[in-house]
């Protein structure tokens, strides 16, 4: 059994040395344990520091995103020969400690997909606003996929070779929310397992500010309705047309044929075009 621990990177040159140390080079049930950092186009020493801490590198061709960067690792893992994949960050804000957790649910033959659930309300450097953009995300993620996931947005996730394979990404932003949508309807296993966290190292890349991460947040939303519910989304937007038309449609055949009134064309017009909508 081999596990590979991914960790996307972008100018991680000062952070990825603590990442590198805390994380284990054997764990309980696999025969080998390889860490692979996926460069994402780095202009810093990105690269040579992972090699003098141990992983093997992965190069991007140029800085093409996290999100890029995270399925072309998860990629590269499986044709290296990966039976579980663990992705985590470069900044050090999991835990290595908690490796030997995430894979457990998974060699139990418990679950697919192991996702780490942080402790959101306990985490004092996270604003009230982004604790509840956290819950108000896993519960979009729980009635998407029909799984009964804690902590959608935590990148510090396990899953097998075959769990992978299965995934296919539309956005590239952030991976997190649509990989577990995925995995719901593909009747992929899904278990939270809880973890903890480091301090702040440095400012997040994904959230440039509050502003940025609830625009970008709310158009993964939407975006993953379209794609994976599309008949709710557009089923509940063209009511909003429909029941008008209908009301409009009502009140013309009641004026005329239960009044003998005459006339309101305007009713006729204004329906049939929010029924056309």
């Amino acid at each position: 059994m081999k596990l590979v621990i991914q960790i996307p990177c972008y100018n991680e040159e000062e952070h990825l040395p603590q990442t590198l140390r805390d994380l284990p080079r054997e764990v309980e049930g696999f025969d080998e344990v390889e860490i692979m950092v996926v460069d994402d186009g780095s202009t810093d020493r990105t690269a040579e520091v992972a090699r003098e801490h141990g992983a093997s590198v992965f190069s991007m061709n140029g800085n093409r995103g996290y999100g890029r960067a995270w399925i072309s690792g998860l990629i590269e893992a499986v044709e290296r020969g990966a039976d579980v994949v663990i992705n985590t960050d470069g900044d050090n804000q999991y835990r290595g400690a908690d490796v030997p957790a995430l894979v457990r649910p998974i060699l139990e033959g418990r679950a697919d997909i192991v996702v780490g659930e942080r402790p959101v309300m306990e985490i004092e450097h996270w604003s009230a606003l982004k604790k509840f953009l956290q819950r108000l995300g896993s519960r979009v993620v729980r009635r998407l996929s029909g799984t009964d996931v804690a902590d959608a947005p935590s990148g510090y996730r396990a899953m097998t070779r075959d769990a992978a394979i299965r995934l296919n990404l539309f956005n590239h932003w952030s991976p997190s929310l649509e990989t577990l949508v995925q995995a719901g309807r593909s009747n992929l296993r899904v278990v939270n397992v809880p973890i903890g966290v480091n301090g702040p190292t440095r400012p997040s890349r994904l959230m440039k500010s509050m502003t940025h991460y609830i625009r970008r947040n709310g158009m993964n939303m939407v975006s993953a309705y379209v794609i994976y519910a599309p008949q709710r989304l557009f089923g509940l937007l063209a009511l909003l047309f429909f029941v008008p038309s209908l009301i409009l449609a009502a009140r013309y055949l009641i004026l005329v044929y239960g009044f003998g009134s005459t006339g309101h064309v305007q009713s006729v017009v204004v329906g049939a075009a929010l029924f056309l909508c």
